[in-house]
């Protein structure tokens, strides 16, 4: 017998008799390299920085690796799950592939992965049950499928494995056909949590514009975002748009000297601060200059790629690693969008609510987002059940009020779906019609959820 085992070794052993993916989520991989575990595609490098592992991966390796998994899925004989360190478990090509037919066709929620940060607050501790040792929790992705892991319940026991697995295999029954003619195998959509309640604010940043990342780092489409205020303290704050009047080379001189020197940046002389509520949602498309204050937990609505944010400012505060966190201020001069001033905020990205429509028991607003971002954002609020249509595209959702809801199927096409409160999950094209209530203890009080799908015309 002739073992042929590693990176690739599919391509070396084309017409193996036997083939196993070993399989491992992005996000255990990443924190492999924190512990220096791991080295990157081909090299000896497990003793760099994890965010030197992190680019190598995002530019390179994941590219890589992810082109032959495709060629490979349909192909491979058993499917390993190696994320708990010496429990390997295995399971049938056969049993996996049925797996991922049968999540693209019904609700279903990736698994979250928590996060502490130098700003990070007490919220997902308290309310997301999470281990209360860590001195906080900054961030939360509750649905970045390219990141994220996904269950299968294969007789009663877990099998782990990348959620972008069910992407890549039931690319248009996830998607829908439209969605996959645009962005092809990327899962397009991304919530993820920002808690600063307890903490401090987030960096002050921008993200690229589409020319500029096409031009710079060879990505087709860019981070538009959005923040939706799942809480909120007493005093919360947005920073979002310029100042009026604010002019571009003084302000870029006072981040450079910031930057050069350690004297604070003065902020508010060039960035509006938005008192924050709950239930409020700001539009924050490419180009625009923000960030969350302390006090608020933020529910982030945008588009997936998730690495391309220009730092400005960091209010002079050190990493998790007690080193300065890095800060873009080149790449940023070359995106902020200086006509979004004070007025241009307040008519256009603050609160920009419209009813819709209601029923019995239902009513549905449009929140967003913004014209220039793809995404559509609407939320419902009810207390009898509202129907839905995914109209040949994945919806995304979280339960931003109430304790518990029911997602269910009115010709009985999938299981009853039970979702509770500050959770997200993906209702794939392929389900069409289906049903949300309230559920359990939520019964007869009023629900609420916010819809996320790609536009596709005004």
């Amino acid at each position: 017998m002739v073992l042929v085992y590693g990176h690739g070794a599919a391509v070396v052993a084309p017409e193996s008799d036997i083939l196993v993916y070993v399989d491992m989520a992005r996000w255990e991989i990443q924190l492999r390299f924190r512990r220096h575990e791991i080295n990157g595609l081909g090299v000896e490098n497990k003793e760099e920085g994890a965010s030197y592992h992190y680019k190598r991966g995002y530019f390179v390796d994941w590219i890589v690796c992810d082109t032959l998994k495709k060629q490979l899925l349909p192909k491979v004989d058993y499917w390993l799950d190696t994320h708990m360190p010496e429990q390997p478990k295995m399971i049938t090509g056969e049993t996996m592939l049925a797996g991922l037919v049968k999540t693209a066709h019904q609700p279903f929620r990736v698994v979250p992965f928590f996060d502490p940060a130098p700003w990070g607050g007490q919220w997902m501790k308290r309310v997301c049950g999470l281990d209360p040792e860590p001195a906080n929790y900054g961030w939360c992705f509750d649905c970045v499928p390219e990141e994220n892991s996904l269950y299968l319940n294969v007789e009663g026991e877990l099998f782990e494995m990348p959620s972008n697995n069910v992407v890549f295999h039931q690319t248009r029954a996830l998607l829908g056909g439209p969605v996959e003619s645009r962005f092809g195998q990327d899962f397009p959509i991304r919530f993820d949590f920002l808690d600063t309640i307890g903490g401090g604010n987030l960096s002050l940043q921008v993200h690229p514009t589409t020319q500029y990342i096409r031009d710079t780092f060879g990505i087709y489409y860019t981070q538009d975002e959005s923040y939706y205020l799942l809480d909120a303290e007493e005093g919360a704050t947005v920073f979002l748009g310029l100042k009026t009047g604010v002019n571009p080379e003084e302000m870029i001189g006072a981040l450079q000297e910031s930057q050069n020197t350690g004297k604070p940046f003065e902020a508010e002389k060039y960035v509006n601060r938005w008192p924050a509520k709950k239930h409020d949602h700001f539009l924050i498309p490419n180009g625009t200059i923000h960030c969350s204050g302390a006090g608020a937990m933020v529910l982030e609505i945008s588009a997936t790629p998730s690495i391309f944010t220009f730092k400005l400012w960091d209010w002079g505060r050190l990493g998790l690693d007690g080193l300065p966190r890095p800060i873009n201020i080149g790449h940023g001069s070359h995106v902020i969008q200086w006509e979004r001033q004070t007025e241009f905020t307040r008519d256009n990205l603050v609160n920009q609510v419209k009813p819709v429509a209601e029923g019995d028991g239902w009513r549905e607003e449009r929140t967003g987002l913004h014209e220039n971002e793809f995404i559509e954002t609407r939320r419902h609020w009810f207390t009898k059940p509202v129907t839905h249509h995914t109209d040949d595209g994945v919806n995304v959702f979280n339960v931003v009020e109430g304790d518990e809801l029911i997602v269910e199927s009115p010709t009985n096409a999938f299981e009853p779906f039970v979702v509770h409160y500050a959770e997200t999950f993906i209702v794939p094209a392929s389900v069409g019609e289906y049903t949300i209530r309230p559920y359990g203890t939520s019964e007869g009080k009023e629900c609420g959820t916010i819809k996320a799908y790609v536009r596709f015309r005004q």
